[in-house]
Parts: structure tokens; sequence; C-alpha cells
């Protein structure tokens, strides 16, 4: 275990960094300073990673453009039926403009109730835990948006993995080189990884996992093997891990290597 934590801590010290973000669309959290408006970034840019990612990209960046440069100052202002009419002609695969539109509008209404949405998680996981509390969030945005199901947002509860959920909290949540971080009464060590494809195959690789099924159990695993590895922080080694299958010129070949370099 040594072995393997000094060589993931060699990968994260070479790619942890902004040049190796882009294609991501953790780009777009840049943009914000403000975290009211980096949370809602945060939940656009996740909810809709799914596909290929330079489509991801074009369609997170057409929501956010419309929002301008402070998206909670403008979904503060604008009616719901507005937002309807603004995104009446979005939809990229299983999204419809639709629900982007009642997802915003009930987010930007709980920012008012909160003082932010990262207020609401931090209140309920002392209360309740780091994964009840998620699913309560994420349970009360679509309750409030009169959604029954979502594209976008995934409950733990329901078993499946919950990649772009877990995505959307390791950026807000974590701080360093790459995630812009900003809720800061939750500690990463309760953080689970996202478990996209790349990260999947990694962790098989690794041995973390045997599942064949990308599914909430294998989730839990894999982050318990990182945990081992790095208790207050277990989905540390995330983003340079993924860079392997998300940019051209890294693959898995070259991650076993470095790995065993």
């Amino acid at each position: 275990m040594t072995f393997l934590k000094d060589s993931l801590d060699r990968l994260y010290l070479r790619l942890n960094r902004r040049e190796f973000v882009h294609p991501d669309p953790l780009e777009y959290l840049y943009r914000y300073p403000d975290i009211r408006d980096r949370e809602i970034a945060g939940l656009v840019a996740s909810g809709l990673a799914y596909g290929r990612v330079s489509q991801i990209l074009k369609a997170a960046g057409s929501v956010l453009d419309e929002l301008g440069t402070s998206p909670s100052l403008f979904l503060g202002k604008t009616s719901l039926e507005t937002l309807q009419n603004l995104f009446s002609d979005f939809r990229y695969r299983f999204t419809k403009g639709t629900e982007i539109a009642c997802i915003l509008k009930t987010v930007s209404e709980l920012q008012v109730e909160y003082g932010g949405l990262g207020n609401l998680l931090i209140q309920e996981v002392s209360f309740r835990g780091y994964v009840e509390a998620l699913n309560l969030m994420i349970s009360t945005i679509m309750d409030r948006a009169g959604l029954s199901t979502s594209s976008m947002l995934s409950l733990p509860s329901k078993g499946s993995a919950c990649k772009r959920l877990n995505l959307w909290m390791r950026w807000m949540i974590r701080s360093d080189d790459v995630d812009p971080g900003g809720w800061n009464g939750i500690e990463p060590s309760v953080l689970y990884v996202p478990l996209d494809t790349h990260m999947f195959r990694a962790s098989r690789l690794l041995g973390f996992t045997s599942r064949r099924t990308a599914d909430w159990r294998a989730v839990e695993e894999i982050t318990e093997g990182f945990r081992t590895l790095c208790p207050d922080d277990p989905v540390k080694y995330d983003f340079s891990l993924t860079r392997f299958g998300i940019r051209d010129n890294l693959d898995m070949d070259g991650l076993l290597k470095e790995l065993e370099s």
C-alpha cells in the first residue's frame, strides 16, 4: 500500500494542475468567485456531464452563458415563466429546458431561504450524516421543482453510482489547485468517488473492487480503498486518475506504466 500511495502521490503532483483541466466541465466553475454563483455553475456543469465531453462543454456553456456573470443574481430576479421561455429550445440528450428552468428557479429559492445551497447540506450533515444529507438536499430540490425524476440529479438511496452528484460535491467541498471548493463546513473525508468509466477501470486495475457494475456498492468499495491510503481526502486522486482516458495523450496503458514506475 505504501508503494501504491507513493505512486499516486507522484501522479497527483504531476497532473493535479489547472493546465490539465480542459476538457472538463469543471473549468466553468472558475468563472465565479462568489460561492452562490459557483454552486449553481457546479450543479449545471455536473448535471449535464454525461455523453461526449465536447457536447457536455457546449451544453453547460450555453446554459451558463444565458445566466450572465452572476447566475445567482439573475435567477433571483427572473420568474419561472421567463426561465421556461428562455430555455424552451434547449435540449441535451435526456435533459430538456423545462427541467433546467424548474431546477434553477428552485435552487435560487433555496439560496434565499438558506443563504446558499451549501448551507442546506452543511446544516443537515451535522444531524443526519453525509449520505442522508445528500439524499435530503436532492429530494428537496426535486420535490420543490415538481420533478418525480430528473436527468440531472440522482439519489444515493436509489443505488446508482451518482457519478455526477459526487463530482459536484468534490468540486464544491475540496479545495486545491484544481477543485475550487467553497463549502467549507464539510470535511473532504466524507466524500465519495465520482465513479465514471475511467475511474471504474482504474479502480479495478488497482484492485479496489471486483464488481462488474458501477453502482453505489462499487462506489463504497472503491472509496474505502482510497480511504485506506488517504483517510482525510479519499477522492484526492480522482482528477489525476481520470485524466487517463479523458485527455487524448493519456490512456490506461500509460496509467499502468505510471503506477509501476
